[in-house]
């Protein structure tokens, strides 16, 4: 069976939606039939006041800190990490 491999960042995509319109999205074409694997990334600030780097679970930019000088440094990936096909 086919298989592909992504590495998904939390903040930029939901993975569920990634996953739920796999097959919907590989219907009629050669990867119809295969299986979607999804590796979450966390989302991860950088805050510019305190020096801070909190992972965040919600989508709001601010340090626990209270200070909305923030950046994502992590968690906005979409990565293709592996693929296996099969002979056909």
């Amino acid at each position: 069976m086919d298989r592909v491999r992504i590495d998904v960042g939390r903040s930029a995509r939901c993975p569920d939606t990634l996953a739920y319109s796999w097959e919907v999205t590989v219907d009629g074409t050669p990867l119809a039939g295969s299986i979607l694997e999804v590796h979450e990334i966390p989302a991860v600030l950088a805050c510019g006041d305190c020096g801070a780097d909190p992972p965040i679970s919600v989508p709001v930019f601010r340090c626990p800190c209270g200070s909305t000088s923030t950046s994502v440094v992590s968690g906005q990936e979409l990565l293709v990490t592996s693929l296996e096909l099969c002979p056909v």
